[in-house]
């Protein structure tokens, strides 16, 4: 790993203005596009900035308020702080995890946990439940560490490798990545493959959740539109601050009408601050920059979010474009560019590089930041090789796959303060530090490099408490310790669709569940505001182990509540008569249970036969018998949608017959 630097940089002047989105283009016709004004161009921008980058801003007088949409209000906070959980799961197959309480908030990560007995208040049985310790008040106080590591790659339709373990840095981190931001582009879309992905899970996901789920991440959404493919991973005691997700995807391959190129994103709040992730994969070849270009501002354009805070890309706090941009370098010939390549004189083709030169003079750059090209360019080479292009194209190399970051800048301060003092950053104080900008010359499956970035994003917490706090016993030994208590945040939305489900350690997705019940309010402590279910013999899995409760919430397609993991031991007497149940093994013949049906029917509201269209979507199949050895199927995976129409889950629903 290369040594991390960090080079004060400031924000760029003036924020831009999302504009109002086009309608969509008829998949039959296209509309007649308008003669669009030239682009706004600017005669010269602030020196580019060389070497690993961090930019941070003054703390400003107060932080703006969360939407209630997506955050529980102050009381709500204040009410439900428990204990965290360990900060890092990083297993080999299901083995154990420590069974100490650990005090410490869920994303501070760069120290090593310190471990703490289990509390000594005197409770009848030990309840461990999962949310973030925090202040008295919830003004922020303390900036915290998040850390992002994030991939691109055009695979150019091959199967994956099968390890990906370097690609990710599993096999030399250190635990503390909070989150993996995996974006792919060329990912094989042929009408028979397609079919088979939707039915299942493409092979690329399933390649890295096998990677990524033994060391606690979980895949919390994901957008999938022909060969582009966006996956976003993320601790699981993250999972409940992860809020308001949502995905959209813009095609721009044939006029719009095509989505062999174009783009997807991914955005949501992570502790209260506002995160997009764009995945692109623009225009081809040398002479196409200002297509490539006027392709990126149609996609910014587009792109729009339901809330308040942030509705178009560029008004999140952060924002991280990567992809295939497939800019190229011009006006050198094959010898200078190859020799530099050879010599490693990487600084003589900076300056003909085309993203560069575009940040000179395209307002839609403006507040874009990357690190250094410290690594040769990433396309084109020979599949299998590490030899650039022998063709009869020879393409020339190039910098085709990158990843830029970007920082939403303060409104003005004052009409007499200049451009640069008065942008200097984020409104919410958020310092982004580059640690490494490299590819990955070992992967030869494509004729692209894949090239990986690592982030730490540095903020106060805005949301420091789950909408839905879990709390279970340290151990199942009986039928009659499967109970689960749970709190909800004032301003948390119910709904009888919601459902409490049982994850091995190491789950993949929030459809991987062992078994489940619905959130139905069986017993309830109103003055403790606390409410009770249990799971019956037919609920509970047959294995012993370590295991993980989840709250799924209908109305926000995402897991808000979740515990720390706990040991299920069951009698041997009592093991033997449950069926063991997997969600990841069912067929297009499963069954859906229905809310009115026996005993795993919602309570709190009566379902008409109208909503079962939407409803029914996000409740889990019914289990069905998983073996007790062997690698776990994937037919249940959260499945990336290919419409834009369908960009708006979180995450793929389960199955409605």
């Amino acid at each position: 790993m290369e040594a991390e630097q960090q080079i004060q940089s400031e924000s760029k002047s003036n924020d831009l203005a999302s504009s109002t989105p086009p309608k969509a283009p008829s998949e039959a016709s296209p509309p007649a596009v308008p003669s669009a004004p030239a682009r706004p161009r600017r005669p010269q921008r602030s020196p580019r900035v060389e070497g690993s980058i961090d930019v941070s801003e003054p703390k400003p007088p107060e932080s703006p308020k969360p939407s209630s949409h997506d955050e529980p209000n102050a009381e709500a906070q204040a009410q439900l702080r428990v204990h965290a959980p360990p900060a890092a799961l990083k297993l080999s197959g299901h083995a154990s995890v420590a069974r100490s309480h650990i005090s410490m908030r869920a994303a501070s990560l760069p120290q090593a946990p310190s471990y703490k007995p289990p509390s000594t208040e005197s409770v009848v049985h030990p309840q461990r439940a999962l949310s973030v310790a925090g202040t008295a008040d919830t003004q922020p106080q303390v900036a915290e560490d998040f850390r992002i590591h994030i991939v691109t790659w055009n695979v150019g339709s091959a199967m994956p490798p099968e390890d990906i373990t370097n690609l990710l840095g599993l096999n030399v981190g250190d635990g503390n990545t909070d989150m993996y931001i995996i974006g792919l582009q060329e990912v094989n879309s042929m009408i028979n493959k397609r079919l088979k992905d939707v039915l299942f899970t493409d092979q690329w996901s399933e390649v890295c959740m096998d990677a990524l789920s033994p060391f606690g991440y979980v895949l919390a959404t994901s957008q999938r539109m022909q060969g582009m493919l966006l996956l976003v991973f993320a601790k699981y005691f993250h999972l409940p601050f992860l809020r308001g997700i949502q995905t959209q995807t813009t095609r721009t391959g044939l006029g719009g009408i095509w989505g062999n190129k174009g783009g997807v994103s991914a955005r949501m709040t992570v502790f209260g601050h506002s995160i997009c992730f764009l995945n692109c994969h623009l225009p081809a070849h040398m002479e196409n920059t200002e297509q490539r270009m006027e392709d990126f501002e149609s996609i910014l354009q587009q792109q729009q979010f339901d809330g308040q805070a942030a509705t178009g890309v560029l008004d999140h706090d952060v924002v991280f474009w990567f992809g295939d941009l497939n800019f190229r370098i011009e006006d050198l010939e094959m010898q200078v560019v190859k020799g530099a390549i050879d010599n490693n004189k990487l600084s003589v083709l900076w300056e003909k590089d085309q993203l560069n030169i575009a940040k000179d003079s395209e307002t839609v750059l403006e507040g874009f930041h990357e690190g250094p090209l410290k690594f040769p360019p990433t396309y084109k080479f020979d599949v299998g090789t590490d030899t650039y292009d022998t063709s009869g194209k020879k393409r020339m190399p190039a910098w085709t796959d990158r990843i830029l970051w970007r920082l939403r800048p303060m409104a003005q301060v004052s009409n007499s303060t200049s451009k640069r003092s008065s942008l200097s950053g984020l409104t919410s104080g958020t310092r982004v530090s580059q640690h490494f900008y490299r590819s990955h010359m070992e992967y030869t499956v494509s004729d692209h490099k894949p090239v990986s970035s690592v982030f730490t994003l540095q903020f106060p917490y805005k949301v420091d408490m789950p909408l839905v706090t879990i709390f279970v016993e340290d151990e199942w030994r009986e039928i009659s310790d499967a109970v689960a208590k749970f709190k909800v945040a004032p301003n948390f939305a119910r709904s009888s669709w919601d459902w409490i489900g049982i994850y091995k350690v190491g789950f993949k997705h929030h459809k991987d569940y062992v078994a489940y019940t619905w959130a139905k309010q069986e017993e309830s402590d109103f003055l403790r505001q606390e409410h009770q279910v249990n799971f019956t013999e037919e609920e509970l899995p047959k294995e012993s182990g370590d295991f993980i409760l989840g709250y799924y919430s209908n109305n926000t397609s995402s897991i808000v509540g979740i515990t720390e993991p706990f040991q299920i031991q069951l009698p041997a007497s009592a093991a033997a008569g449950l069926s063991p149940s997997d969600s990841s093994d069912f067929t297009s013949d499963d069954e859906v249970k229905k809310p009115d049906s026996g005993d795993s029917s919602p309570e709190t509201e009566d379902p008409v036969s109208s909503r079962l269209t939407e409803e029914q979507m996000a409740k889990p199949s019914r289990p069905h018998a998983r073996p007790r050895h062997g690698k776990h199927h994937a037919g249940s995976a959260v499945q990336p949608s290919d419409e834009p129409e369908n960009s708006g889950k979180a995450a793929a629903e389960p199955e409605e017959p």
